[in-house]
């Protein structure tokens, strides 16, 4: 038996390497108000966004973020100035997405990995955030009016996609994944992986056509899309954006029930006449929070409208269940319901306060009434 032959390596013609880094910046967005603020101060380029391939029937964005334009740049990685090209997407739920697009031109696939890394180490997770940051607040210096309570500590996401448009010759899927090591590219690893690591990281591999793949993994994905038409890189985005924003309000009650917990047992504590007063006033306030929170939880949750596109739906799914949002957002709720029980428990008890009082007020008057009966007899 002779042995096999090795597969040719892969020469890419053209490609992309897109980085993502995620931040929540406020409780809502004034997407108008925030394109008029960006044409006029900033003299760039915004539009709303929409998917392209996607029927708008099938899959849609149910407020189309705002996208706006942040020019050009030039990145060393490894010692090569290449040029990225900046943007930004503003979500109405108070999330911004900014994106640097790297293009690649006539490399193999070992170049193409080794860029791939490099990128991650300049601006990507493994990377300060000092490139992001200073994005951040030149959009945040122009749209801050539009901004409805902005937030101070930003909870933040990173994503790398990389991005086959061109090979040197047309592949099918699965010549694609024999030529190349897509595993290994995923993991950002230089050592062989072992066959269960492997399987794991090809796990949610997903096709439409004999000749498109997009895989995903927790913290990168490898497109091929010779066509050069895919949303998916979007329907990667909305998933981290919403993974974002579940984020906060996870931390958010993290943060209040503790306190919650304290003021509850101080407004119990006080006796005075206006304790049932405090007690309202303290389920109103949590009445508000669970309101609101509620509010913006569902406006995440239906952020991106699914009917009929079966394949960018699988995508989107496995992006949502792989970074975790359903478990999150779970979190999110049973938080709230903490909250909705103990304000149903203090309103219960403010209500028997305040009849407590009015019972005492009442005796007291048939009291008074009865002294003064007898005084004047």
């Amino acid at each position: 038996m002779e042995p096999s032959t090795p597969s040719p390596t892969l020469h890419i013609r053209s490609g992309e390497l897109l980085a993502l880094r995620l931040f929540d910046i406020a409780y809502a967005v004034d997407l108008a108000r925030a394109a008029e603020l960006w044409s006029v101060q900033a003299g760039r380029e915004s539009r709303r966004s929409r998917l392209v391939t996607a029927a708008p029937k099938a899959l849609a964005f149910v407020v189309p973020p705002l996208q706006l334009d942040l020019g050009s740049t030039s990145i060393d990685i490894d010692g090569v100035a290449v040029s990225a090209r900046l943007s930004a997407r503003l979500y109405d739920f108070g999330v911004v997405a900014l994106a640097a697009r790297v293009g690649v031109a006539e490399l193999d696939w070992a170049q193409f990995a080794e860029r791939f890394d490099a990128l991650d180490r300049v601006i990507g997770a493994k990377a300060s955030s000092a490139f992001w940051t200073d994005q951040l607040e030149r959009i945040r210096s122009v749209v801050l009016p539009a901004l409805e309570r902005p937030t101070v500590d930003a909870v933040e996401e990173d994503y790398l996609i990389g991005i086959v448009h061109t090979p040197a010759e047309p592949l099918s899927a699965a010549q694609l994944r024999e030529r190349i090591d897509i595993p290994a590219l995923l993991a950002g690893e230089s050592r062989p992986l072992s066959e269960g690591a492997r399987r794991e990281l090809m796990q949610r591999s997903y096709s439409y056509y004999a000749d498109d793949l997009v895989v995903l993994a927790w913290d990168r994905a490898f497109v091929y899309e010779p066509r050069g038409d895919s949303d998916v890189a979007d329907i990667i985005e909305m998933a981290n954006a919403q993974l974002v924003e579940f984020r906060y309000y996870d931390e958010l009650l993290d943060a209040e029930l503790p306190r919650m917990y304290d003021r509850v047992e101080v407004a119990r504590r006080t006796a005075s006449l206006f304790a049932s007063r405090r007690v309202a006033q303290l389920a109103h306030k949590l009445y508000t929070l669970v309101a609101e929170v509620t509010e913006l939880t569902e406006k995440i949750d239906n952020a991106l409208q699914v009917t009929e596109d079966v394949y960018l739906a699988r995508i989107y799914s496995g992006a949502l269940e792989l970074f975790r949002v359903p478990n999150v957002s779970a979190a999110v709720d049973r938080k709230l319901a903490i909250i909705r029980d103990t304000y149903a428990a203090l309103y219960d008890e403010a209500s028997s306060r305040r009849a407590e009082i009015l019972e005492i007020a009442i005796v007291l008057l048939i009291v008074i009434e009865i002294v003064l009966a007898a005084l004047r007899h």
